[in-house]
């Protein structure tokens, strides 16, 4: 019994670190170019990097590290996510459960908000205009 157990916490200490690695490589793939400037080699290896996240976000090609990682979950005994990495993680924080009517409503708002700090804008550079025409009058 411990033995299982023991093996559990090993697998999922072990996704745990894909996990970790996973989140890594998508930041080296996000800002590695600012990382790489005077090292070719490490350039090269961003632009692969880059080439190769872009290929797995729009082609049906699997993931390694996601295929890893629900492989070293599902050893762990937990349910491995279906789908992909960014999905699963990051899809509750780019779409959070709202309801339809706070997000009409926050939609609403933010238009509206918009609208007046555009129209005090244009408000204010028409002013400052007219103010700066008399003053080239008076001269």
């Amino acid at each position: 019994m411990y033995a299982v157990l023991l093996a559990s916490n090993f697998y999922s200490a072990l996704a745990t670190a894909v996990l970790f690695l996973h989140g890594l490589f998508i930041l080296w793939v996000i800002f590695g170019a600012l990382l790489v400037r005077g090292r070719p080699m490490l350039r090269w290896l961003h632009i692969a990097s880059l080439i190769w996240g872009i290929l797995t976000e729009l082609l049906p090609w699997p993931c390694p590290l996601t295929m890893l990682e629900n492989y070293l979950e599902a050893r762990a005994g937990a349910e491995p996510y279906q789908g992909g990495f960014l999905l699963h993680y990051l899809d509750r924080l780019i779409y959070p459960d709202i309801s339809a009517t706070v997000l009409t409503v926050a939609g609403v708002l933010t238009v509206g908000f918009l609208s007046v700090g555009i129209a005090i804008v244009i408000a204010a550079v028409l002013l400052s205009g007219d103010s700066d025409a008399a003053r080239r009058k008076r001269k």
